[in-house]
């Protein structure tokens, strides 16, 4: 997953940050809880820290700017999808209405997210140099 030693420490962090969050939102009624899910955000924080500290040593990136209209674009139409799925699950009690519905949405989503956003990350790839 890293690269260097000092990400792989940092994200190692950043996963047992989130873990002890998450356990403590599990148990959020006890007092114990609360302070798993504070102690968790803060090695969170730490975690954070430490990406942006390491993330100068890394160099420039090898590709160039990607077009931004095109991941906007593709963003709207995996939300769109989101949102159809949504009020198309309040629009109708029958389960018919709701699963065709439900699949146009998913449909409109994944051609966002599978066809349009990579079609913008693929842009300016390093290898079209």
């Amino acid at each position: 997953m890293a690269a260097t030693t000092s990400q792989g420490k940092t994200f190692t962090l950043f996963m047992m940050g989130l873990t002890v969050a998450a356990a403590g939102l599990a148990f959020s009624g006890s007092g114990s809880g609360k302070a798993a899910v504070v102690l968790g955000v803060i090695i969170i924080a730490v975690s954070f820290a430490g990406f942006m500290k390491i993330k100068p040593l890394e160099g420039m990136t090898a590709s160039g700017a990607q077009p931004a209209v095109m991941k906007i674009g593709g963003l709207c139409v995996v939300l769109a999808g989101w949102l159809i799925v949504l009020f198309g699950l309040h629009l109708t009690a029958s389960v018919t209405g709701r699963m065709i519905t439900s699949l146009i949405g998913l449909a409109i989503s994944l051609i966002g997210a599978l066809l349009i956003l990579p079609a913008a990350a693929n842009k300016n790839a390093i290898w079209k140099v």
